[in-house]
């Protein structure tokens, strides 16, 4: 296959890709569903409590840093489990260092969330 080196339909053919890799992991990852639903409620209470424009962008890199280390994660255990489809230890190894990085991102998004909602919702 021929190589595009356009800048422009180069371009084009990386968003392509991009957005088809996104809904795939949105139409087939449990986790990623989970976690992109969630995205909508806080997005939603966002909208409903008027937070203010820094809440905002602490939310929106919240929920994009969960949604992309889950989708790292995600590479990482359908690549590992390509290569090594039996159990094995390394394997068992790396997968579970990439669920310790979703779970660091999770944990600083959830305390985003408390910071940002907790004194909206105590005021009320």
């Amino acid at each position: 296959m021929k190589q595009d080196h356009t800048f422009f339909t180069g371009r084009l053919k990386s968003i392509k890709y991009a957005l088809l890799g996104a809904y795939k992991l949105i139409t087939t990852e449990h986790s990623i569903m989970v976690q992109f639903s969630m995205g909508i409620i806080v997005t939603i209470a966002g909208f409903y409590f008027e937070i203010s424009k820094t809440e905002w962008l602490l939310q929106t890199l919240s929920i994009g840093m969960v949604l992309s280390i889950e989708g790292l994660n995600t590479a990482v255990e359908k690549i590992a489990d390509f290569i090594h489809p039996e159990f094995h230890t390394k394997i068992g190894f790396i997968k579970d260092i990439a669920a310790g990085a979703v779970f660091f991102a999770a944990i600083t998004a959830l305390l985003i969330g408390l910071i940002i909602y907790v004194p909206i919702i105590q005021a009320l």
